[in-house]
């Protein structure tokens, strides 16, 4: 069932069509920025897959890497659902800083707006523990797809931690 399911071309769930202007492959073109006063400000790249099985979700894949060295730097993943026939949505992550989150917000045209309901982490999590995130994803008039995340940390309060833009790969 698995190897000729993935093959077959799903139609998208009807409760997930406001959120369709994110689906596809996304890359950065030109380096992310991101800064927190407890760090030293970085550039990093990104690839993003957000695709859908049929089902009243999309799936989320965040893969960031240094500009220079092409190391893997924050990966993440997990799912955007919708609660049907509304426009509030749930943004469901983990991260392999191990951090596991759930943030909820609302689409609205070509914007989504998050910000953190639960925030949790492994015992061993690095200091300063992240306590709350917010984040949009917009698309920009050029047709890319825009990310600003800001968070506050048990140390710092909601400020600006990243921003960095992404062009349709496919």
């Amino acid at each position: 069932m698995a190897g000729g399911a993935a093959a077959a071309v799903v139609p998208l769930n009807p409760a997930v069509e406001s959120l369709s202007w994110m689906l596809g492959s996304w890359i950065s073109e030109s380096p992310g920025e991101g800064s927190y006063p407890t760090i030293k400000p970085f550039k990093y790249m990104e690839e993003v897959q957000i695709t859908h099985v049929g089902q009243p979700m999309l799936n989320i894949s965040f893969n960031s890497f240094n500009p220079e060295t092409k190391k893997p730097m924050h990966r993440e993943c997990g799912f955007i659902r919708i609660k049907p026939g509304t426009n509030k949505v749930a943004f469901i992550s983990a991260q392999n800083t191990g951090i596991v989150e759930i943030e909820e917000g609302e689409v609205k045209d070509q914007e989504l707006t998050l910000a953190s309901q639960s925030v949790a982490r492994m015992s061993f999590a690095k200091e300063p523990h992240v306590q709350q995130i917010a984040r949009t994803f917009r698309l920009t008039e050029e047709g890319n797809l825009e990310q600003i995340v800001s968070m506050a940390t048990d140390q710092q309060p909601l400020l600006q931690h990243l921003h960095i833009t992404y062009t349709r790969s496919s």
